[in-house]
């Protein structure tokens, strides 16, 4: 094999991939945009522009970030900011730049709401999301669709909804043709091929692949029996 720049590696592994530098063998293509990568881990970091993803946490104001460099220059702006510490959660992975952050995620896993709606007694495990929530009773629909008309509470219900408009359908199933404009609905179809249940009732330990299935399963079985 000719020298091309005089690298080397102690693996085989490691080598393989630099080489695909210099031959341009790019095997990481993206279903959903066709853009290919030479190595898996950037095709994963790309699939978030498509999916949305953001897991990388900023844990001074809880801004979201698709990728760790980004967190990371982000977190400069935070002038008090020196040193931090990137931890993962032991129960899905997902990575959060301190354990003021990663305590707030493990609410999800732990059910743990502990902000209420004083208006509806909803309960929620962050804060942002109660203010959101309050705004459903205030009225407040500061956001106008301008091919419309219509208002929403959100930016990001603004944005779903101009999908009707544009078309648009982003998130596109890894296993058939179909696409979705809403990321809900996506993965909801996705769990349609890969028979994921991730709703567990804790009385009879059935799962549902919907929220909607469990909460019905909750109140029309599990509390009528006990």
């Amino acid at each position: 094999m000719p020298k091309l720049c005089g690298n080397s590696y102690i693996y085989k592994k490691v080598l393989k991939v630099h080489l695909r530098s210099h031959n341009g063998v790019k095997p990481y293509t993206c279903d959903q945009c066709g853009k290919s990568f030479t190595q898996k881990g950037n095709l994963t970091e790309h699939m978030r522009i498509h999916t949305g993803e953001k897991p990388y946490v900023c844990d001074k104001c809880w801004k979201s970030f698709a990728n760790l460099s980004n967190l990371k220059s982000h977190l400069n702006s935070h002038s008090e900011v020196r040193q931090f510490v990137i931890v993962n959660c032991d129960q899905c992975g997902k990575s959060y730049s301190g354990a003021k952050s990663l305590k707030l995620h493990l609410k999800i896993h732990t059910k743990e709401k502990p902000h209420m709606c004083s208006l509806c007694g909803k309960s929620f495990s962050r804060l942002s999301v109660l203010k959101v929530h309050q705004k459903s009773h205030s009225g407040v629909k500061d956001h106008i669709c301008s091919d419309c008309g219509k208002t929403f509470i959100t930016d990001a219900g603004l944005k779903q909804h101009q999908r009707i408009h544009t078309g648009e359908k982003p998130y596109k199933c890894s296993h058939c043709d179909k696409r979705f404009s809403q990321f809900g609905s996506w993965k909801r179809h996705e769990r349609t091929h890969t028979g994921e249940k991730p709703y567990y009732c804790f009385s009879c330990g059935k799962s549902f692949t919907q929220s909607s299935s469990l909460l019905r399963h909750t109140k029309n079985i599990c509390l009528k029996s006990h």
